[in-house]
């Protein structure tokens, strides 16, 4: 649970007080991998923080899978179009390792907005990530090439990129594996 409290107060600072109704309002749950958070058609339960670990968000449609953001140590994890309203979701949060999480449900979460004297900020600064990076990503498909998709991903996610299968790198750039490792490719030569 440290790992989780430390996470927070590089956020916002917790008192001893605040820090223990969050240890009493978190717990802790394990995902084997290849395990999934959340599933299309369920409602999201719970937001979490990965201490160890690895996710991927992905929608199906019609079979295929669309990979459109992974989450890694000391990250939230959560459909907040699902948590919410406390709707059914339409997309899947898979673990692509062993992952270890702290969860806290909606009715926990509103306890830290109304007990924790940063709460509401914390939440507030979770969703305005979220936001910016749906936003980001969304011009980015309509705007950028493959490559340049390819190359954000490698900045955005360069300590993740190695324990990523090419399959989800480029299910996230928007491609065929095979582009991919064209692209790829055309990257390692010389120039």
């Amino acid at each position: 649970m440290e790992f989780l409290i430390d996470r927070i107060n590089q956020i916002i600072s917790l008192s001893e007080d605040e820090a223990y109704l969050i240890k009493q309002l978190f717990t802790e749950k394990r995902l084997k991998k290849g395990k999934h958070f959340l599933r299309e058609g369920q409602v999201c339960q719970s937001v979490a923080m990965i201490s160890t670990g690895l996710v991927r968000y992905y929608i199906n449609e019609d079979g295929d899978e669309g990979t459109y953001y992974f989450s890694r140590e000391g990250e939230f994890v959560c459909d907040y179009e699902s948590f919410l309203p406390q709707a059914p979701s339409n997309k899947n949060i898979q673990a692509l390792e062993d992952t270890s999480l702290y969860l806290v449900n909606f009715d926990g979460l509103q306890q830290i907005y109304q007990n924790v004297k940063q709460g509401e900020r914390l939440g507030r600064l979770g969703i305005e990530q979220v936001f910016v990076t749906v936003l980001q990503q969304l011009s980015s498909f309509y705007k950028d090439s493959p490559e340049l998709r390819y190359q954000r991903f490698l900045s955005t996610f360069s300590a993740i990129s190695q324990r990523v299968s090419q399959y989800y790198i480029a299910s996230y750039v928007g491609i065929k594996p095979q582009s991919l490792s064209r692209i790829r490719k055309r990257e390692t030569r010389p120039h």
